[in-house]
């Protein structure tokens, strides 16, 4: 019975230790598990105005924006029951690059769904 009660407590504090908290892509904090892998990193020759401007259409045809913001050149997004944050930052005079980060609703990241993204952006740069 001891032993019992000794692993439910063990179970219950490394749950509580290993929730808390993950800074967004757009640079807010959300709880979530904060070792899952959920970014993907990406540069491009284009402006931080032509990425944003992909980025709207991939997310478009995927889910809906809920929140775009011009100044910060962010988007957050809901795709498939997960929330997306993908910001654009100016590197050097030709080069910009853009963050595609994804995050399951029980906290989790999905590098697989990032991934994705990431690829649909590229590509739409490429089609431009």
């Amino acid at each position: 019975m001891k032993q019992k009660i000794f692993a439910f407590l063990l179970i219950a504090g490394m749950t509580t230790f290993m929730t808390g908290c993950v800074k967004t892509a757009d640079g807010h904090m959300k709880a979530g598990v904060p070792f899952a892998k959920d970014k993907i990193y990406s540069r491009y020759e284009r402006s931080v105005d032509q990425i944003v401007d992909a980025a709207r259409v991939v997310l478009k045809n995927n889910g809906q924006i809920q929140n775009d913001d011009g100044a910060n050149k962010s988007l957050k997004a809901k795709v498939n029951d997960r929330t997306v944050w993908i910001k654009s930052t100016k590197v050097d005079d030709k080069i910009s690059e853009v963050v595609v980060q994804v995050r399951k609703k029980t906290g989790g990241g999905d590098i697989y769904m990032a991934s994705e993204l990431s690829k649909q952006i590229a590509l739409q740069l490429a089609s431009q």
